[in-house]
């Protein structure tokens, strides 16, 4: 009997010392694990405590062999479920650490998964930053040209506003219903009526008509950077007789703007800065429904344009640099 009472003390001894180790390889599972865990080491410690007084109540009761085998039997009893506790506990540990490295490997996954996209997210902030550098110098760029542009506007606007004062005060005297000095579209118009220039039918300008080119001219000449457009208009009357030289409205328009074109470069005028054409009846400032409207129509329109080489090569350099 006392041989059969040291064999499970024997295997419960090695059942705990496995247990133990269990233990050790298990402490950083889950908390659930762990609470069984400890309640198991409990149940042995319990258990090995009533061993430890089962074999002092055999010593006191070796006479009693019923009571012997009562407690023989408990120890059994209590050894067998110690054992279904530790299976138990084992099967717990097992699956918690299963599902623990089953989340790790998810969120190992999300985060290499967040890592590639601030990856991705990092470069395109370096990218729009590179954009935005470089679309402030672009605009600083502009703002530069758009300065300039607007200073050599202004310079323009300004050259127009003294020409159309020099011409009206180079032709002050012969100003009113017959010679009009106006400024459009930025440019100078001196319309200059039939009466002041010609004859009815004439293409040869009269002395105070040549008068008045002559004063023009002479401001001209002071402009070097101003073309000079000459154009011939007239009313909707056919000519009645017309002649090998002259058949139509639009050859009369065309002679007397050249022969004014003429006039004004005899002046001292560059003749590369002149250039005369004929409009014929076809732009006309009034209906042709009276006299008085048709002697409107019966004009020479010379158009001054200051040149505008500066702004066209302000505007080549933003086309240049906007690669347009």
């Amino acid at each position: 009997m006392a041989a059969a009472l040291v064999l499970p003390g024997c295997v419960a001894s090695k059942k705990y010392d496995d247990l133990k180790a269990r233990q050790a390889s298990t402490e950083q599972g889950k908390a659930e694990a762990e609470r069984q865990q400890r309640t198991a080491v409990a149940e042995l410690r319990k258990t090995t405590d009533e061993l430890a007084e089962m074999r002092l109540q055999n010593r006191r009761l070796t006479d009693d062999s019923t009571q012997t085998g009562n407690a023989l039997r408990r120890t059994r009893q209590l050894y067998t479920q110690l054992t279904d506790s530790y299976d138990k506990l084992l099967k717990n540990s097992d699956r918690e650490l299963a599902n623990k490295s089953s989340d790790y490997n998810k969120v190992a996954q999300d985060l290499a998964r967040r890592e590639a996209e601030l990856g991705q997210l990092d470069a395109g902030l370096r990218k729009s930053r590179a954009d935005i550098d470089k679309l402030n110098a672009d605009l600083k760029t502009r703002e530069a040209r758009l300065a300039e542009l607007e200073k050599a506007l202004a310079e323009k606007d300004k050259a127009v506003n003294d020409l159309r004062a020099s011409v009206a005060n180079a032709l002050r005297g012969f100003q009113g219903t017959d010679l009009q000095v106006k400024m459009k579209d930025g440019k100078v118009y001196v319309s200059l009526s039939e009466q002041l220039l010609f004859k009815t039918g004439s293409t040869k300008v009269d002395p105070k008509g040549q008068e008045a080119l002559k004063q023009l001219a002479t401001v001209l000449k002071t402009q070097p950077d101003v073309n000079v457009v000459v154009e011939g208009h007239t009313d909707n009357v056919a000519f009645s007789r017309p002649t090998a030289a002259m058949q139509d409205n639009w050859d009369l328009s065309v002679l007397r703007a050249t022969e004014i074109a003429r006039l004004l470069t005899t002046g001292g005028v560059q003749p590369d800065r002149v250039t005369a054409s004929g409009r014929s009846q076809y732009v006309p400032v009034a209906q042709n429904d009276s006299p008085a409207n048709k002697a409107l129509n019966r004009r020479t329109e010379i158009i001054l344009t200051p040149k505008l080489n500066e702004l066209f090569k302000i505007l080549d350099s933003n086309s240049a640099a906007t690669g347009k």
